[in-house]
Order: C-alpha cells, then sequence, then structure tokens
C-alpha cells in the first residue's frame, strides 16, 4: 500500500519522510466516494441489479430511508459514480446504473467483499470484549 501512495503524498524533501494530509491522500479520495454508511451498499445493490429502479433500491437496501436513500443517490450521480435516467411515463419511473467511471469501482467493491466475508471469517470465534465497569453496574441496577 505505502508503494501505491507516495506518489501521490507530499514528501518533505528535508527530513525525507511522507506527509500524509486529507488534501493529498488518494485513499482519503476514494473514502469521501465510498465513505459512509450507505453508499458502498448502494453502489453494490446497483451493480448488482443494473439498472435499479428506485423501489427496488428502497425495499433492497434494509433500513435507509427514502430521504437518505435520495440523498445518497444524488451525492453518488453528482461524484459520477451512478447515472439517473427519468423516464416520462405515469407513474414516473427512474432508473440508476452504474457510470462509465463507476464500473471502475468494481474490482475495489469486490475486493472489499472478499475483505470483508474474511474478516467476519477469522472475527466469527472471538471472544466478545468484556463490558466496562459502568456497563456492569446499569446491567446490575436494571436486573436487580
Amino acid at each position: 500500500m505505502k508503494n501505491n501512495t507516495i506518489i501521490e503524498n507530499q514528501v518533505d524533501s528535508l527530513q525525507k519522510k511522507i506527509i500524509f494530509d486529507e488534501s493529498t491522500c488518494p485513499v482519503t479520495a476514494t473514502m469521501k466516494v465510498l465513505g459512509g454508511k450507505w453508499k458502498s451498499i448502494l453502489i453494490n445493490a446497483i451493480y448488482s441489479t443494473s439498472p435499479a429502479r428506485f423501489g427496488e433500491l428502497k425495499r433492497s437496501v434494509v433500513g435507509i430511508t427514502q430521504s437518505m436513500l435520495t440523498s445518497q443517490l444524488r451525492e453518488l450521480e453528482d461524484d459520477g459514480i451512478i447515472s439517473r435516467k427519468i423516464y416520462a411515463e405515469i407513474p414516473p419511473r427512474v432508473e440508476y446504473t452504474l457510470t462509465e467511471f463507476g464500473l471502475t469501482l468494481s474490482p475495489i467493491i469486490q475486493s472489499m467483499a472478499e475483505w470483508g466475508k474474511q474478516y467476519r471469517l477469522n472475527n466469527k470465534f472471538k471472544k466478545p470484549s468484556k463490558p466496562n465497569s459502568k456497563t456492569q453496574k446499569n446491567n446490575k441496577k436494571k436486573h436487580g
């Protein structure tokens, strides 16, 4: 990873060390597009079901509100990741697809999915962390 990001980051020539900051780190740029609770889910859903209709996305993305769905789709459209096609029908029909640029995310999304599967497998058998003393006190009050 280090070799991939050096090119984009500023180098302090006096101290010969890499300076990471928000404006030059390419990982930060990627996370601005993919970050948050819903965007990666929406990109994956649109990639899997393309073209995806608004109602289908609303039903298939569990827990997302209509206003959040609208907001996240607009942001992805503004970032050039998805395109929206409106059909002049009654009732109106809107379909979302990944743009050509958005499709370049597919190996990233697939890698993230594979990493997530491995993470879940590796952490499946970990012991749950011990509750802190405050949680224990609150549980004692609730349960007697």
